[in-house]
């Protein structure tokens, strides 16, 4: 565009040159043909002044006119590197749109991808839970199972052995629990387990069975100390250690990790055991939970 308007200027300089040079040149035709006919005139003096002042005029036109060709030389190249420039950062502009759009689509894949990764884990949690909650009925039907088996165990017991004398019962509760401080505890299962079997209505039958269970807590043991812990509940209504042997159910439950469960037998020690004297750590226990 610019070019073309230079082009339109300079044809109109050269137009207006050449009608300059054309009066120029009738001019001298009529000032020699009015010397040959007569004396020079005033209109013929005007005229020549007229004709210097169109040489002076075309002169200057000649002079504006390398002028502004020198303007124009100057001036075209930084126009057209001011014009690759533009191009140029057009074009940089497009690839930064381009590399933006591609980033935002690669991020909504990789969010894609994040999303159907979570929806995989809340599946897979929940398969891994179904299978925990069967493991765990599992474990609650073989407990009752071992219960069952004990009790025949124990009843076969006494039918073969005569039931060995409250003072030998005695001496052998001492012994076993002797063994237990002593933290021999093998020693004390096997002296707990034989007084257990042999005479588990002893007024001390409820205190064995108790201690029984103690020592496969103290060996970490925690799910066969829940088994005779249990049956502390189960077999003696009337024992003192009912409220011992809650407290350390919730305690095996908590070491095993089951810190549903642990509340639960934490929260029955509260409700079934008003003025136990455990009850202040059952409710530190279940603020740790």
């Amino acid at each position: 565009m610019k070019r073309s308007y230079l082009t339109i200027l300079k044809t109109i300089l050269v137009v207006f040159l050449t009608i300059s040079l054309n009066f120029t040149i009738s001019a001298q035709e009529k000032k020699s043909t009015s010397k040959s006919q007569s004396k020079t005139s005033p209109e013929s003096d005007k005229v020549e002044q007229i004709v210097q002042i169109l040489i002076k005029q075309r002169d200057k036109i000649k002079e504006l006119e390398n002028q502004l060709n020198q303007v124009l030389g100057e001036l075209i190249p930084d126009i057209n590197s001011t014009l690759e420039a533009i191009v140029k950062a057009k074009a940089q502009s497009d690839s930064a749109t381009i590399m933006v759009i591609d980033r935002l689509n690669s991020l909504r894949n990789k969010i894609k991808i994040l999303e159907d990764k979570a929806l995989y884990s809340d599946s897979t949690n929940f398969e891994i839970l179904t299978q925990l909650v069967m493991i765990e009925n599992k474990i609650v039907t073989l407990t009752r199972s071992f219960n069952e088996l004990y009790e025949i165990r124990s009843s076969t017991s006494l039918d073969e052995k005569q039931k060995i004398s409250k003072t030998d019962f005695k001496q052998n509760y001492v012994q076993a629990l002797g063994f237990y401080q002593n933290n021999d505890f093998q020693k004390a299962i096997e002296g707990f387990s034989e007084l257990v079997i042999s005479d588990p209505g002893h007024e001390l039958g409820d205190n064995s069975q108790y201690w029984l269970g103690e020592c496969y807590y103290s060996l970490k043991n925690y799910k066969r100390a829940i088994i005779e812990f249990e049956n502390v509940l189960l077999k003696y209504d009337d024992s003192d250690k009912r409220d011992d042997a809650q407290l350390k159910l919730g305690l095996c439950y908590k070491n095993i990790g089951n810190k549903s469960k642990a509340a639960e037998e934490f929260i029955k020690l509260l409700d079934n055991y008003p003025d136990s004297e455990y009850r202040q750590k059952a409710e530190k226990y279940l603020q740790q939970l």
